[in-house]
């Protein structure tokens, strides 16, 4: 293309200020109020992009969101963006963007030759025919799919700019500002009412910047439009917000909208302070909806090369970037549009043809008689190496065609009114016969009476009919609002318009299925015959013509494509257009960064990183650390260059030798309070509480309504109204949940209240046969002689000379105490802790040393060993439920249900390799046989029937021995028989235990 620079007088940049960037390595200038695509196209750049499917050559095709194909890599590093269309993208000094598709290169694209090879292969549906068979390839098929999928790169590092969330409360939310938005938001503030205003483009007027014919009251659009943001702006009570998409619309008027704040700024020049996108989330009293519509573009062979525009990007790159995109130009459409922008372009010295679709036009008295205008004829196809080089125009009732030379190729079929925002709770539009479109209500009465419409979204073609409506629209809403205020609107001076007729698909004069490809969707490489094709093949409804054919999906939404594929669809089912209706239109309207979608939600803040008093003090002793409900926990601690292996292995025999220290502070911790305490706890938990006295602890069961395993915990009786509950550290917040939903719901008659103190207390476990030891040596007024301070006991005191209570129970099987003090003080109390013990050599352990102990005494840990559909009595712990107490708990009426009392259900048993030092994999399936053959994917192979699975399994260094539970079907019923796991290929034979128990199953350990 022999594009140029025209700096006419409408033009919106500035050539006082030229503007260097890159562009695929390549250096350009531009100008201030350059986006990409316009400074792009000025400087002869013809393709930008590969298409999905077929790799075909695209170049830059509109002005605006709707682009399908110049989807452009933004910038690098940190600082990379993908898949910004670059008719969006403000130019700026220094910008960097490269393409996002083409490999190795733009010129030579291995799918490009692939689609040419193999493009009768791929119809409609051919990744559901050409990839199903055989299975043994479909490996090879993801990864070369995955290999051609996509567009742009995923940033390689983390973003070094924020985001940010804000909320707003207006009477009068105005989306868009074009003249009918930036009347309703003037005649609104007038009027009093708190407004706001958005729109997408960095300056308001929607179309009045590229609109080179109207008048207003005597001014040029673009000079109305900014007199009207200048008497806006004098309104306190209205807020204006440019560079703003309102991209979803929700119940109760709710709509959230992103605003660019620092994309068009040079990276060096952006304020850190500041966050680069916010997302806004407004509700509206009255939301009107002032979106406009776009342009569709006609149908017709090649229509995707290079150098084919809609007529009102070309409009938009000449009138207000000062770009005319060619010399030699062909125009064809259906509506009067084809003769302004015709007359724009001649004078600015294009070569320009004419090709009406309409029989009976009349030729406008401002053409300039250069233009030559062919009537009822439209462009068949279009042809040239790597870009539009001539047109073949096709007279549509001989179907006669001839040639012309032609760089730059623009068609029109009318306007379609954007309706996404309305449409976004699965309303549907209705075709208007009238206005050629899918349009809105103006007003509408019903779940909408909140929401109305103003100007081309309800399919007014012509300003005039735009500000008439808007007019009565107001009016009818300031009456219902009891407002005062006229609504004066100003005069408009613009060219007739004629009537349109309906054009889509402009024939090419040849045989059905013989010319070249005529695409509907762009991105998706859907041609008007996959279209045609999928209605034979049966997919009838609008919904499944989409998905099967892919139209509609991808970047752009099908803002180009859907209502020419709407159109198709009814004329290949012989229906009107209205019977086939639209697809659903689904937030969001365009795409929007995940950034912008997390505002502040990231990091530490969406996932906090939760630490207990005592982190530094494992930091200090090189601790290896695991995320468990938010907190950082001790995973092991390494020393002398251990692995896990090694240093789990010295934690766990320290425990059993020895002593051992572990952060329990994690434990959630709920302290309960009120008279009917213990009434409550009877009810919340399986086992009776009535008899717990001050001093002691119980272990508890707590279950859900269908008598499955929630949570468990030791609970302490601190006086006969006041109780301190533990539960599972990732269960602490549900617990505590599920306590206050049943005392508020169906327990509010219990005089008791809650309160979560897990963050009140640092919890220190001293672990060990030498664990009395040390405390003796810190704790001078706690008798901890075996006889006094029983297992399961609980006694106050001081510890190091801190307030503290001290819990004799075990996780371990061993000799066990916890230490409770002011979470403040825990790290001074750790400390003072490991110096006690630094004569028996004491050891710091982590959570996998945790997990190996419990294991070895058969200790479950709720969510690994259990799944949400066991019951206590699968678990082997009738013992923790009172069945005979004469009053109900939660989940009891569950448990004598027929299913959950059947003997043969799956138990938790357990298990013990046949080769002492094979671990068996954790979630490995369970199997009887090991004559087994495994079932290929889609074969007719006999199915294996599984038992169930491993929940836990460790090396135990204690045992010299691999151990392992697992939940199996009449486990109980199966001890001493061989089983087989199944796992990564390998099937490992294993006995089912007598017990879980495999260490000290008298519990003499922790009772020393």
């Amino acid at each position: 293309m022999s594009a140029k620079r025209v700096f006419k007088a409408s033009v919106q940049i500035d050539e006082n200020q030229p503007l260097t960037f890159e562009f695929d390595g390549k250096t350009y200038q531009g100008y201030q109020g350059d986006t990409l695509a316009s400074a792009l196209l000025a400087n002869g750049v013809k393709a930008v992009a590969r298409s999905y499917k077929y790799g075909r050559l695209r170049g830059i095709m509109s002005a605006g969101a709707e682009e399908p194909n110049a989807l452009v890599q933004m910038e690098s590093g940190a600082y990379s963006a993908p898949n910004i269309k670059a008719t969006q993208a403000e130019l700026y000094a220094g910008l960097s963007a490269f393409r996002t598709s083409g490999w190795p290169s733009l010129e030579f694209d291995i799918k490009g030759v692939m689609g040419k090879v193999g493009q009768n292969m791929m119809g409609p549906g051919f990744y559901s025919k050409t990839f199903k068979w055989p299975p043994k390839m479909w490996p090879m098929y993801e990864n070369v799919i995955r290999q051609f999928a996509g567009f742009g790169e995923t940033p390689p590092v983390g973003d070094a700019e924020y985001y940010d969330h804000l909320h707003h409360h207006v009477d009068v939310l105005v989306v868009g500002g074009g003249v009918s938005g930036l009347q309703a938001a003037f005649h609104c503030a007038q009027s009093g009412l708190k407004v706001l205003l958005v729109d997408e483009q960095a300056q308001m007027g929607g179309w009045l910047l590229s609109d080179t014919n109207t008048t207003f009251n005597g001014l040029k659009g673009v000079d109305y439009a900014n007199s009207l943001c200048e008497k806006l702006a004098q309104y306190a009570n209205v807020e204006i917000l440019s560079r703003t998409t309102a991209f979803a619309l929700h119940d109760h008027n709710m709509i959230q909208a992103v605003e660019l704040l620092q994309d068009h700024l040079p990276i060096d020049q952006r304020d850190s302070s500041q966050p680069r996108h916010r997302l806004h989330r407004i509700r509206a009293k009255q939301v009107i909806l002032a979106s406009g519509a776009i342009e569709r573009p006609l149908v017709f062979g090649n229509n995707d090369m290079p150098g084919v525009f809609t007529v009102s990007a070309a409009q938009t790159y000449l009138n207000r970037y000062g770009v005319l995109l060619g010399e030699r130009v062909v125009v064809c459409g259906n509506n009067d549009e084809i003769y302004l922008a015709a007359r724009d372009l001649a004078q600015a010295g294009a070569i320009v043809t004419v090709a009406d679709t309409r029989p009976n036009a009349n030729i406008p008295d401002y053409l300039p008689r250069s233009v030559k205008v062919h009537l009822h004829h439209g462009v068949g196809k279009v042809g040239g190496k790597n870009h539009v080089e001539r047109a073949t125009l096709i007279d549509l009732k001989s179907l006669q065609t001839f040639n012309v030379d032609a760089e730059v190729v623009l068609s029109s079929g009318g306007l379609s009114p954007t309706v996404h925002l309305y449409c976004h709770d699965t309303s549907r539009p209705i075709w208007s016969e009238a206005h050629l479109s899918f349009v809105v209500p103006a007003v509408y009465q019903d779940c909408k009476a909140h929401v109305c419409n103003i100007g081309a979204i309800t399919g007014q073609k012509t300003f005039q009919a735009a500000l008439k409506q808007t007019e009565q629209v107001l009016a009818a809403f300031f009456a219902a609002q009891n407002i005062q205020h006229d609504v004066v609107l100003p005069v408009v001076n613009e060219a007739a318009h004629q009537d349109m007729v309906l054009a889509v698909r402009i024939p090419d004069g040849m045989a059905a299925g013989t010319g070249p490809k005529a695409f509907v969707d762009y991105q998706n490489d859907v041609t008007a015959e996959a279209i045609k094709q999928t209605i034979q093949e049966n997919y009838r409804h609008i919904e499944h013509v989409k998905r099967y054919t892919a139209f509609g999906f991808g970047t752009d939404q099908g803002k180009l494509s859907s209502v020419n594929s709407f159109i198709l669809t009814a004329e290949a089912m012989n229906v009107p257009v209205e019977q086939v209706s639209t697809t659903t239109y689904r937030p969001a309207y365009t795409p929007v960064s995940l950034g912008a979608l997390a505002g502040v939600d990231v990091g530490n803040t969406f996932d906090p990183e939760r630490i207990t008093a005592i982190h530094q003090s494992h930091v200090a002793r090189d601790a290896a650390f695991e995320p468990v409900g938010q907190w950082l926990r001790p995973w092991y601690f390494a020393k002398n260059g251990e692995d896990i292996h090694a240093a789990v292995k010295r934690e766990c025999l320290a425990a059993r030798n020895g002593v051992a220290v572990m952060d329990a502070s994690t434990l959630g911790k709920i302290q309960i309070d009120g008279p009917d305490a213990r009434e409550f706890l009877n009810r919340i938990y399986s086992n009776a509480w009535t008899k717990l006295e001050p001093g002691k602890c119980r272990y508890g069961l707590m279950l859900n309504e269908n008598g499955m395993v929630m949570d468990d915990g030791v609970t302490a009786c601190i006086n006969d109204e006041q109780f301190y509950m533990t539960t599972t550290t990732g269960g602490a917040a549900n617990v505590l949940s599920w306590l206050e939903l049943w005392h508020q719901t169906e327990w509010s008659d219990l005089d008791v209240w809650l309160t979560s103190v897990t963050d009140h207390w640092s919890t220190i476990a001293v672990v060990g046969p030498k664990a009395r030891q040390v405390l003796q040596k810190l704790c001078p007024d706690i008798d901890f002689a075996a006889e006094n301070f029983k297992f399961m006991d609980w006694r106050a005191g001081t510890v190091a000379g801190l307030p503290a209570r001290v819990f004799r129970v075990s996780f371990s099987g061993e000799l066990a105490y916890e230490i409770n003090v002011e979470a403040g003080f825990g790290q001074y109390l750790w400390e003072q802790v490991m110096a006690a013990g630094k004569e028996f050599d004491i050891t710091p352990y982590g959570t996998e040393t945790l997990h190996v102990l419990r294991a070895e005494k058969g200790f479950i840990i709720v969510g690994q060993d259990t799944d949400g559909s066991v019951t206590p009595i699968d678990l082997g712990m009738a013992w923790a439920v009172g069945m005979k107490k004469p009053f109900s708990f939660l989940g009891k009426r569950s448990l004598s249900r027929s299913d959950t009392a059947r003997d043969n259900r799956k138990h938790l048993v357990g298990v013990l390799a046949l080769d002492a030092s094979v671990v068996i994999p954790e979630g490995a399936q369970i199997i009887a046989s090991n004559n087994i053959i495994v079932p290929r994917v889609g074969s007719d192979d006999a199915k294996i029937p599984l038992l169930g699975h491993i929940t836990s399994s460790y090396d135990s260094a204690f045992l010299g021995r691999s151990i392992a539970m697992a939940v199996i079907e009449n486990g109980r019923n199966m001890v001493g028989k061989t089983l087989y796991a199944y796992a990564q290929g390998k099937i490992i034979p294993f006995t089912v235990a007598d017990s879980c128990v495999f260490v000290d199953a008298e519990g003499v350990r922790q009772h020393a």
